[in-house]
């Protein structure tokens, strides 16, 4: 009986102790926006925003499985000094959402290398930040997700690239209770890459496309 309860023990405290080291390095944050000062094209996210664009993205488990693709119409409107960004999502599934940021810059910056932000939503809790230096934006917030049928509150930890004039890639870590659950990465089309593609089909996941879709890359 005595070594069936220190065997029992032993298991909990090595159980305690994986867990100790994944909350550590989950809760670690990845990386200071402003190592990319130097990178170009100049990131700026109310003139990126500005007008349509169009998103298309995938959300991975944390084994890299992949459990959702969606695509998102955007629409970016600069008012009043604010960016007022509407977001329009279908699922492969056919689930609809929307979501519409009011999004301002930030009074205390205090690093003039970079440029901070407040971002405010309905189901976002308190309020996202985020900072911008060079081609690169980070963005955290924590938001109210529908996650196999029942409400969760989960933390997004995002990172903006500019490629170009008209793309931007996202990657995005998703974490609950500091433990990494998934990630979504997305690509941001605007101008002349999203205008064949619009008005996005945000009725059906089929045949989502524009109609001139086609002339997307040419």
């Amino acid at each position: 009986m005595g070594n069936v309860l220190i065997q029992l023990w032993q298991r909990v405290c090595l159980t305690m102790m994986m867990l100790v080291v994944i909350l550590a390095f989950g809760s670690c944050a990845r990386h200071d926006v402003s190592v990319h000062s130097d990178r170009r094209p100049t990131f700026d996210l109310f003139d990126f925003f500005d007008g349509k664009s169009v998103a298309y993205g995938i959300f991975e488990d944390r084994f890299g499985n992949l459990r959702r693709q969606f695509r998102v119409e955007i629409t970016g409107k600069k008012q009043d000094g604010r960016l007022i960004l509407d977001e329009k999502f279908i699922y492969d599934d056919g689930e609809q959402d929307q979501r519409v940021w009011v999004i301002e810059r930030s009074t205390d910056m205090s690093d003039s290398m970079a440029v901070s932000y407040v971002g405010r939503a309905e189901d976002i809790s308190g309020s996202a930040a985020g900072t911008v230096s060079g081609n690169a934006m980070s963005w955290r917030y924590d938001i109210d997700l529908n996650l196999s049928g029942r409400q969760m509150r989960v933390s997004f930890d995002d990172y903006i690239y500019q490629m170009d004039e008209d793309i931007a890639v996202n990657r995005a870590y998703v974490s609950k209770w500091g433990v990494e659950i998934g990630s979504v990465t997305l690509v941001f089309l605007k101008g002349r890459l999203a205008d064949p593609l619009l008005p996005v089909n945000l009725q059906s996941w089929q045949g989502g496309a524009g109609k001139h879709a086609h002339l997307a890359l040419f």
